[in-house]
Order: C-alpha cells, then structure tokens, then sequence
C-alpha cells in the first residue's frame, strides 16, 4: 500500500515564481474548459511572465499584512493561498483577513490540501487578533463554494469586476447621452438659431 506523501506548507518565495504560474496556468485552463470564460477570474488577468510574478511574490514577502502560502508534496507545489490584514468598513477597526486566491492542482483537490492552507492562514489570523476571516470565490465554481459554506463561511457580498478601459468607455457613453448633456446641446442649438436670425 502507498503512503501518502506529507503536505508541506511554507511562505512561497519569489523561486515558487515558476511554480506559482504553472498552477495559475493548469487553473485557467481547467476554468475555460467547463466554459465559464466570462466568469472565471483567469480571465479578468493575462498569464503573467516568471519576472512578473517573481516581483509581484517579493512584494507580499516585503509586506507584513500579506501572506502567500504554498502546499508542497516532496518539493512540488500544488496549491497556494493568498491573504492580506485589513479592515473591511471605513468606520470599524475590527481587523479582518482576506483570503484572495485559494488555488490547489486539480489532480490533488478532495486531498484536504486546500483545509490544510487555510488552517495555516487561520492561524495566522489569530497570531494578528483577527475577528472576521473573508474569502472571495468565483461565483460559478460550486466546488469551491460548497467546500467553504461546509467549513462554515457564509455568503455575505457579491464582488464584481471589470476592467478599466471597459468602464470608461461606459461612462464617456453615459455622459454623452445623459439628459443634462441633451438639454445643454438643445440650449446651444437653440442659441445658434437666434444668432442666424439675429443675423450676428
């Protein structure tokens, strides 16, 4: 009978750079294949490259409200946690963490690989006398909302996104046919037809 390997978890460097891409890839993948394109966080985000994400892990190494775990079986990485400290409402100081990114490899999910990264995260969120810990999920993946709602997280907001060129273009759109912008182009309409009667 095979033992099963230990699951490691440790603070991700910036040498998990590669790792971290390659899973974030395997996701993405896993993701548009059962069609959720338009509602798959992968997709709000480019592939970075290994430079990127090298940075972008030192930044969160450097950061002591940030915390980037990794799940490692025998030095591989198959899964990863990403949180931050913060409070939540501009007038309460209760202390909160947020757990942004909870990724494991397909082939190990159902092998508690992702309990035993937010085990380690909730620690640490008692280390910093949090109250409240916050995890965001894709709204379409039943699996992984079925595996918080049964650790006891309820649905408490719904977190949209879009891209910035995107909402600019809405809002130049909106400005451009508002009413206030209407009744001004019939005002100066108006003012041009005096001035040719006027003959000014």
């Amino acid at each position: 009978m095979a033992t099963r390997l230990p699951v490691v978890v440790r603070d991700a460097t910036p040498d998990d750079a590669e790792a971290l891409v390659s899973l974030w890839r395997i996701n993405a993948g896993a993701a548009r294949d059962k069609g959720s394109e338009v509602l798959s966080p992968h997709v709000m985000w480019r592939e970075p490259d290994i430079e990127e994400a090298a940075t972008a892990i030192k930044m969160r190494v450097d950061d002591p409200t940030r915390r980037l775990l990794v799940a490692a079986v025998d030095d591989e990485v198959i899964g990863m946690l990403s949180g931050f400290l913060g409070t939540l409402t501009p007038i309460h100081l209760t202390r909160v963490m947020i757990v942004t990114e909870l990724e494991v490899r397909p082939e190990w999910r159902r092998k508690l690989v992702a309990s035993t990264l937010l085990s380690a995260a909730v620690h640490w969120a008692e280390e910093k006398n949090c109250d409240i810990v916050l995890t965001v999920s894709a709204a379409h993946s039943r699996e992984p909302n079925r595996f918080l709602a049964k650790l006891g997280f309820g649905q408490v907001s719904t977190i949209r996104a879009a891209q910035v060129s995107m909402l600019r273009s809405r809002f130049a759109s909106k400005a451009t046919n508002s009413r206030d912008t209407g009744k001004l182009i019939a005002v100066r309409r108006t003012l041009r037809r005096r001035q040719i009667d006027s003959g000014i």
